[in-house]
């Protein structure tokens, strides 16, 4: 196992920020640290990067105990949320800077820093300054910073906070493309779901200082431990017998299509099934229509008096509120 984090605890001013905090890494894996703020992420991402001490516990990094290592020496990169570049630097200045604090020759500096400068698509940035530079620009030259080094282990620190939606998405998919590039193994902190969809391999879901769930982003979604997983973790309808469905699972179709109709008389819905036939349709009618963009959200009521939530993409022909639809789960 390349990375080992073994019974973590920790505290400040008597209250328990981390309580046996316990996972492990595979080389080359993007594991993503998920919950809300103040859960204690952010602290084990420290802990490991060695700026925080640990009251219990161990870091076992490629078969070494780094633990009481200096942050220097642990031959791990960390991306802060505000980035921390340098102003005063230009852009080649920020990049070459671990490499200058690791005694690299000159020449071998100016080597590497061009060719991670080419990688991450900033070959013709290497003289501007920080504040010239846009905000996936700038975590662009974070992001080479970190890698020119070539560490173990790469830490990532709510990355896409500063950045706008459309940005974000992007940079979500380079760093993906950068990690996988350099076989580099990352760990990501973030309390944007979202961000864990796309990059993890595994992630780790926190609530107030535990774990609540290890386990793949699509297992996360589709298989929640607990409520506390289910409502963190994108949106549900619960049903009538304490079980909950996805959104994208409610279909809705047109009342008058003869082909449903006939699936619709197969027989009548009942939530008391412990398996639901798919093909048995319910009658529903449409309470309110919710436009997202590219999504059309429908908050349905059905015969039984409950509500559920399903999406639908923009096609352009939306339905209207009051309209009556066949709805399966």
């Amino acid at each position: 196992m390349f990375l080992e984090v073994k019974g973590l605890e920790k505290n400040y001013d008597g209250k328990k920020i981390l309580n046996n905090i316990e996972f492990e890494l595979e080389k080359g894996e993007i594991l993503c640290l998920l919950g809300p703020s103040g859960c204690g992420k952010t602290t084990i991402l420290n802990i490991i990067g060695g700026f925080v001490k640990p009251d219990q516990g161990s870091i076992i990094l490629n078969k070494k105990d780094i633990t009481k290592m200096l942050p220097e020496k642990r031959e791990i990169s960390t991306v802060f949320q505000s980035y921390g570049l340098f102003n005063h630097r230009n852009v080649f200045g920020n990049v070459e800077y671990g490499l200058k604090f690791k005694k690299i020759p000159k020449r071998e500096r100016i080597k590497k820093v061009k060719e991670v400068l080419k990688i991450v698509g900033l070959e013709d940035y290497e003289n501007r300054k920080i504040h010239e530079l846009s905000g996936g620009q700038q975590q662009r030259v974070a992001l080479a910073r970190s890698i020119v080094i070539n560490p173990r282990l790469i830490l990532l620190d709510e990355p896409f906070s500063n950045l706008d939606e459309n940005l974000k998405d992007a940079m979500r998919k380079e760093l993906k493309r950068l990690v996988n590039y350099f076989n580099m193994t990352a760990i990501l902190v973030t309390h944007d779901q979202e961000d864990a969809f796309i990059i993890a391999d595994k992630v780790i879901l926190m609530k107030e200082g535990e774990i609540v769930q290890k386990d793949t982003p699509v297992n996360l979604y589709n298989n929640p431990n607990s409520n506390f997983s289910l409502n963190f973790i994108g949106r549900s309808n619960t049903l009538t017998n304490g079980d909950f469905i996805r959104p994208e699972k409610v279909k809705i179709y047109s009342e008058d299509k003869t082909e449903e109709k006939k699936i619709l008389k197969e027989g009548s819905f009942s939530f008391n099934k412990q398996k639901m036939n798919q093909k048995r349709l319910i009658n529903g009618k449409i309470v309110e229509v919710i436009f997202r963009g590219t999504l059309i959200e429908y908050v349905i009521e059905i015969d039984i008096g409950l509500e559920l939530s399903t999406f639908e993409l923009n096609s352009g022909n939306i339905r209207e509120v009051g309209e009556k639809v066949l709805v399966r789960l």
